[in-house]
């Protein structure tokens, strides 16, 4: 069979400025928070890719009106007090987007219906356990993961919440928990009219450690947006790390404006990085929303230089060297600071992250693999990993590089193309799943083609 694949041409220093699309993050929870709220809402700067497209299919088919204009950045969504899924089960295809999974497992929990969430074979082995489990306890009804090891597709046939506090695992991702707070409301709205004992509020716990904990500050600062109360509270108890307390208010229709992704930005600050070049990414500023813009403190420490401004953040590069850094809270650009320590002096070390093994792919096995096929030495560890480079740039060289069908992986990998030869990313139409321009919008910025091909295969090995 024939697989497509682009190898990036290196060049000199980077220097541009540019706006990624909207956030992912930001995009998906907007869209629970606006399709379950009183009146319509407008989404400005809304994120086009599969995942926003699988979360937009689904709303639309329990019931959700969204209308879609200028490319697909404006989303016109007509809120509903409740979802309106037809008498049979509904069954709702979310590819591999975990925050489609997670947030629409709660919400249409919370909401009442018969669901099936289903996906492709990698969303099969995505563990949602903690979720169907935190949920069971409330649910009047019954939900289900089918998949071996607690994994979709979810069932779900539910009368809405009955009341009483939830209880949530943190340490395998922190959506589960963002998918219960934005699903409070929700069930407080629902046909079910949940009112607890107290007749106003409603408690998540948060057991033993919480991953990604800006994550869920973005998801608390969207619903506020929209109208909701919640309030965050560290340690309430030695058990509990985190409790969230969301109060009796539901959902009101807003125009609401959605920053340009984070995560995204941060392949082209390491092009700066790499290059020694110079990058302006618009539009996002060190108090964004999305934790992510972190990644730029990371890079400071191994040499670069950061300013910010009215119009965005920019970024200069400078002599690398490695850092020992948690990276717990922006898990997102592990691959992207593996690959620029590619051409640092000395190691780095990557901690916090044993999470990362259960995202798209395993992000700390595959990306060992790849980061060796391109030179590096590279030590697995139960929460990340320590790249070695090799002494100078001859001991880089390409490689053909496996992507898994993970986004992330074609993104950050084809950064080492901008120094080294012949390095040829597989499958660069994965990118599609949150960022589908990515590689055109690297050729501008960079100035120059890449180089794109078919590579025959057969049986897996390359012809």
């Amino acid at each position: 069979m024939n697989i497509s694949s682009v190898e990036p041409i290196p060049g000199g220093k980077v220097e541009g400025t540019i706006r990624p699309p909207g956030s992912k993050s930001l995009t998906n929870r907007a869209l629970i928070c606006a399709a379950f709220a009183q009146g319509a809402s407008s989404l400005r700067g809304s994120l086009q890719s599969e995942d926003t497209a699988v979360m937009i299919d689904s709303l639309q088919k329990i019931g959700i009106s969204v209308d879609q204009a200028d490319g697909g950045q404006t989303l016109s969504v007509s809120g509903s007090n409740q979802a309106a899924p037809g008498p049979a089960a509904v069954d709702l295809f979310i590819a591999n987007s975990g925050t489609s999974v997670r947030f629409l497992t709660a919400a249409l929990s919370a909401a009442g219906g018969d669901y099936r969430l289903l996906g492709v074979e990698r969303m099969h082995q995505r563990p949602i356990g903690d979720l169907i489990h935190a949920i069971a306890p409330v649910l009047q009804g019954n939900i289900t993961a089918d998949s071996p090891g607690g994994c979709p597709p979810v069932r779900i046939h539910s009368k809405g919440w009955n009341g009483g506090d939830v209880t949530v695992a943190g340490s395998v991702s922190s959506q589960y928990l963002s998918g219960l707070m934005m699903a409070a409301p929700i069930a407080f709205e629902s046909s079910n009219g949940l009112r607890k004992p107290d007749g106003e509020s409603m408690r998540i716990n948060v057991r033993g450690e919480l991953v990604s904990r800006p994550y869920v500050e973005m998801t608390a600062q969207v619903m506020k947006s929209f109208g909701a109360e919640v309030e965050l509270m560290d340690a309430p108890s030695p058990e509990i790390s985190l409790a969230v307390q969301v109060n009796h208010a539901g959902y009101r229709g807003q125009d609401y404006s959605i920053e340009p992704d984070a995560s995204a930005a941060s392949y082209f600050w390491a092009a700066a990085a790499i290059t020694g070049g110079r990058v302006t990414v618009e539009g996002l500023q060190p108090s964004a929303m999305q934790g992510d813009v972190g990644f730029c403190e990371v890079l400071r420490q191994m040499g670069c230089q950061v300013e910010s401004g009215d119009h965005g953040m920019t970024l200069t590069g400078g002599p690398l060297t490695g850092v020992d850094v948690d990276m717990n809270t922006i898990s997102d650009t592990v691959q992207t600071l593996a690959v620029v320590a590619l051409f640092a002096i000395g190691p780095t070390r990557v901690r916090g992250v044993a999470h990362n093994r259960f995202k798209e792919t395993d992000r700390i096995a595959d990306l060992a693999r790849e980061l060796r096929k391109l030179g590096a030495v590279v030590k697995e560890h139960e929460d990340g990993m320590t790249i070695v480079p090799p002494d100078s740039l001859s001991g880089l060289h390409g490689a053909e590089i496996e992507t898994y069908h993970d986004h992330r992986m074609a993104m950050s990998l084809s950064l080492a193309g901008l120094r080294i030869n012949d390095v040829r990313i597989l499958n660069p139409a994965c990118t599609a799943k949150t960022y589908p321009e990515y590689f055109s919008d690297l050729e501008t910025l960079i100035g120059r083609a890449h180089r794109w091909s078919n590579t025959e295969t057969d049986g897996g090995t390359t012809k």
